[in-house]
């Protein structure tokens, strides 16, 4: 609307505004109407089309849209390539993964986040658009710099938190980010792909993402310094607040590989144990005698299932009661139960048992439905329902807290689509749950590596310690059960001029086979290819200069166009 028309009959649609038009830019202009930036580079901000009257609008789309001449033809103006930075790099998600091989997304700053990789379906809908998911990851994971100068030693991640100015530039299949800072001596460009290359299937669908790091030394003095990466192992990761096991990180290094390979394995059998299972609560009693009741979730007491709203199909209870905040929660719809929140909240007791076992069902919100493990005020330990209200039996590995004394509560805080949990016999013992199946059948077991390619002078581990914590720089196989952090990290040492400038090059592969999709045949088609995530690294290491350059290839010969880059984006 022409904000000095007085055509328009509706007051409240702000286009009298003429201070408020004049206070966006044209950069926030192309972003409102969604054509990106630099399309209107050689035009004073106006009005794309009108000015209209009432009548216009008896169809809901008129005839004549009376669309500007010269904005029509500022549509053909090749412009500028859109470049973000400052909060426009929080609503930056781009994919950056295989075809076919699991969804990870790029962040604006150079993070990764989604993690779309584990078999576990994560919804990426058509409301997001307006409401954009908030960038998260549920595991460690980055790269940084560590500089040596002045006597000193100073690191910093690779992202927005700690470089005063970081942009983003997204041109699939290629993410380009810059870090700069005054306080710094070196400026960073981070290009990050998965290969991509037209009529090539096999390596376009690879289950790998590739950082080209590109340091160049704009001080006085020669810099020695290091590019480092760290990663925390996340196989298992969902199955792991189930069952037992334990993860383990691999240093190796082949043929100018230097990899860090995570994995997952059974915890060793124990000896057999004599003592018996503590049943902690069965649940059968209609009252919760011995917990602390907040909220109206959970009601009086257990619910009998049989009393259970009909929508919840069969809980799979022990026994006769069971928790459930649907079944107890006021209400007689089911956002009305869901709207109803609280916490329950155990006597406390001594860990006298290896195991704590229990069921528990309703829906995946970490944190809002869930059942926690809280020792000295803090959760240690937490799982969730996988959006099904069939309870799962779960087993939490406590042996590292033996005689400590701890209160479990159970949670229901979300208040949205499946705002749920139920809970059933929580029982103490020196074995886990039988019957979880292997461990190699679960969804998200599988490996991830971590590699650094063309490295002359490479270094295990991680003198680049940072606020993730110390990270392990012994090549001996790491150790450590579920529930537990394990960290690895690699580096390549680099030494620079004045002026001058080198690569780091990083591989992060993963190998997840156990997809299932019902109609479909089972598996993930890289599975087929490769036994583990260090063949995939191996395999991108050892093609890397044609996978590069052929995905590069594509990139250019795409945007080395006459066409608008706000249509070739």
């Amino acid at each position: 609307m022409d904000p000095n028309s007085e055509s328009c009959s509706n007051p409240g649609c702000g286009c009298h505004s003429q201070k408020r038009a004049e206070s966006w830019d044209r950069r926030q202009f192309l972003k409102i109407v969604g054509l990106g930036t630099g399309v209107l580079a050689s035009h004073a901000w106006q009005a794309m089309a009108g000015p209209f009257s009432r009548g216009d609008f008896d169809r809901l789309v008129p005839a004549d849209k009376k669309l500007r001449p010269e904005w029509v033809d500022s549509l053909r103006a090749r412009g500028e390539r859109s470049l973000y930075r400052g909060e426009d790099l929080k609503k930056i998600g781009m994919p950056i993964g295989g075809l076919c091989a699991g969804q990870v997304y790029l962040g604006g700053d150079g993070k990764l986040w989604h993690w779309d990789i584990f078999n576990q379906r994560i919804s990426t809908g058509a409301e997001h658009y307006a409401k954009p998911l908030a960038p998260s990851a549920p595991f460690e994971q980055g790269f940084g710099i560590r500089i040596a100068r002045h006597g000193t030693k100073e690191f910093r991640p690779l992202d927005s938190a700690h470089w005063r100015v970081v942009s983003f530039i997204g041109e699939y299949p290629i993410g380009y980010v810059e870090y700069r800072d005054a306080d710094m001596p070196v400026h960073v460009r981070l290009e990050a792909f998965s290969p991509f290359i037209p009529l090539n299937t096999e390596d376009s669908s690879l289950p790998a993402t590739l950082f080209q790091f590109t340091v160049r030394n704009e001080s006085a003095t020669k810099l020695e310094l290091e590019i480092c990466g760290w990663l925390e192992n996340p196989i298992c990761l969902f199955s792991s607040q189930r069952r037992a096991g334990q993860r383990l990180n691999r240093l190796t290094r082949n043929r100018g590989l230097l990899l860090l390979e995570c994995s997952a394995l059974d915890s060793p059998a124990d000896p057999v144990q004599s003592r018996p299972d503590i049943v902690f609560d069965d649940f059968e009693s209609p009252t919760y005698q011995g917990w602390t009741v907040d909220g109206a979730a959970f009601g009086g007491g257990p619910i009998e299932m049989s009393k259970i709203p009909a929508y919840q199909g069969d809980v799979g209870g022990h026994g006769s009661r069971v928790v459930n905040s649907h079944g107890s929660a006021p209400g007689e719809t089911v956002e009305q139960r869901d709207a109803a929140t609280g916490t329950l909240t155990s006597r406390s007791f001594e860990i006298a048992r290896d195991y704590i076992n229990f069921l528990i069902g309703g829906g995946a919100h970490p944190g809002k439905t869930c059942m926690n493990l809280v020792i000295d005020g803090k959760v240690v330990a937490s799982s969730t329902g996988q959006n099904d209200n069939h309870m799962s039996a779960v087993s939490w590995d406590v042996r590292r807290w033996s005689g400590k004394t701890a209160v479990i509560q159970v949670v229901d805080r979300e208040t949205g689509p499946w705002g749920n949990v139920g809970v059933d016999n929580i029982v103490f013992s020196d074995s886990p749950h039988q019957g979880n199946g292997r461990l190699a059948d679960e969804a998200d077991f599988g490996t991830m590596a971590l590699a650094a390619i063309d490295a002359v002078r490479q270094d295990y581990g991680s003198t680049c310690a940072s606020s993730v914590g110390d990270l392990s720089s012994t090549t001996e196989p790491a150790v450590k059960p579920f529930g537990e952090k394990l960290m690895g990290s690699l580096a390549r040492k680099l030494e620079l001029a004045p002026g001058a400038s080198a690569n780091a090059t990083f591989i992060l592969a993963w190998h997840m086979p156990n997809l299932r999709i019902s109609r479909l045949p089972p598996g993930r088609h890289y599975a087929i290819r490769f036994a583990t995530a260090a063949d995939v690294a191996a395999y991108v290491a050892k093609n890397f200069n044609r996978l590069s350059s052929q995905t590069r290839a594509w990139h250019d010969t795409w945007y080395d166009s006459t066409l608008p880059y706000w249509f070739l984006d």
